[in-house]
């Protein structure tokens, strides 16, 4: 299969240079300490729509004949490739269908829809919405614009990992989020014309990864299961073009935890002061958990592909994020149902310096016995060392603690 060239990514730069941001490489101290080598973030999720998206779906847009662009662009996909797609086609005079899953994010749904394009929800996944944009295509003669199965696509995304050398010559590894694939493919190429031998490493979801069992069967396979928060790269299928690039070109695919997830985008939160969404925050997670898999040497790139997470599903990941990084405790305890029960437990947590976040307390439990009551505690504590402390004052004050994770 071809890969992209020179002339190819040269195109698409000239294209993009006056419509994209350059982004900026942000340094991270504390993912430096944690690594032990200087990390720097390639912040993706403050380009225009939210994520790398619309460089991609700008560049294969603008390659449209001005009779193609006529008949109207449609897309599938969870978010982002929808406002990117929504976004270019309005930049380009063209119009714009999208399909989306049922359960994508309002914001994402608002977003993409405010850009001017007509909106359809189908299926639970985007490997759902993809069928329905190819039959709307076949039907309608509108030409879909792929999230990432096309060269043109490729090449847009490229334009990242020419940033990334060019604003750090000095690089040895760049981490990438993956679904599809058309960024990690698009930035490996990108190294690989510069004739530069930096490692690109992949990232996916561990609940949501088709890449692994497709580069060891040599071929697009599709994945086992999609269960992940991180909706951007829950795809099922590696494209064929992007599978095409990351074998010649790519290094090797990790994955990650959803509570690796969690922690990563809390620590780009608190640390960064940057908001990504889930699946924006993979190659930081990467770097979290799998540090020594990183290979090169010199400064680690990591990409924050995106940054478009509803406002709900965020409380409930840094919630997820709190408890995985050992901030949150929740506790079941049986107490004898007499006065004063509750205060004994709740003086253990005060003079822990634990503070409570919530109380449930309950008579009615089925096991029980007429004479106790079930209090369910949930503290707030400050690591897994303090965690520890908290647990062992429960055990020292004579309480048997059940953990709620």
């Amino acid at each position: 299969m071809e890969l992209l060239t020179r002339e190819g990514l040269d195109r698409a730069t000239a294209r993009l240079s006056p419509v994209m941001r350059r982004t900026p490489l942000v340094a991270s101290r504390v993912l430096s300490d944690r690594t032990g080598r200087e990390v720097w973030l390639k912040c993706e999720n403050l380009q225009r729509t939210g994520s790398f998206k619309p460089r991609g779906a700008y560049n294969r847009i603008a390659g449209l004949t001005d009779a193609e662009r006529a008949r109207g662009v449609v897309a599938a996909s969870a978010g982002n490739h929808a406002q990117g797609v929504a976004w270019a086609a309005a930049e380009l005079g063209a119009t714009s269908t999208v399909f989306m899953p049922e359960g994508a994010p309002l914001p994402k749904l608002v977003a993409t829809r405010s850009y001017g394009a007509q909106i359809h929800q189908v299926g639970s996944t985007v490997d759902d919405a993809l069928v329905a944009a190819r039959a709307y295509a076949e039907e309608t003669g509108a030409v879909l614009i792929h999230p990432f199965d096309h060269l043109d696509v490729v090449a847009g995304q490229a334009t990242v990992g020419r940033e990334i050398l060019e604003q750090m010559p000095s690089v040895g590894a760049i981490v990438v989020p993956t679904g599809g694939g058309g960024l990690v493919a698009g930035i490996a190429a990108a190294v690989a014309l510069d004739e530069r031998t930096v490692p690109v490493v992949g990232v996916q979801a561990a609940q949501a990864a088709a890449w692994p069992g497709s580069l060891a069967a040599g071929t697009p396979t599709p994945a086992e299961r999609m269960s992940t928060m991180a909706d951007g790269i829950a795809v099922g299928r590696p494209g064929d073009v992007p599978f095409a690039h990351v074998t010649a070109l790519g290094d090797r695919m990790l994955t990650v935890s959803e509570d690796a997830l969690s922690r990563a985008l809390l620590l780009c939160m608190e640390r960064a002061k940057l908001i990504v969404e889930a699946a924006g925050a993979a190659a930081v997670a990467a770097l979290m958990d799998h540090p020594s898999e990183i290979p090169g040497d010199g400064p680690v790139v990591a990409v924050l592909s995106g940054g478009n997470i509803d406002p709900l599903l965020l409380t409930h990941v840094v919630a997820h994020g709190l408890r995985a990084a050992g901030r949150y405790l929740t506790v079941r305890i049986v107490i004898p149902d007499r006065p004063g029960g509750l205060v004994g437990v709740l003086g253990v947590a005060r003079d822990a310096a634990a503070s409570v976040v919530d109380v449930v307390h309950a008579r009615t439990a089925g096991r029980l016995a007429l004479d106790e009551v079930e209090v369910v505690m949930t503290l707030e504590t400050r690591g897994p060392d303090h965690r520890s402390a908290v647990l062992a004052a429960f055990a020292a004050a004579g309480f048997e603690v059940a953990v709620q994770e």
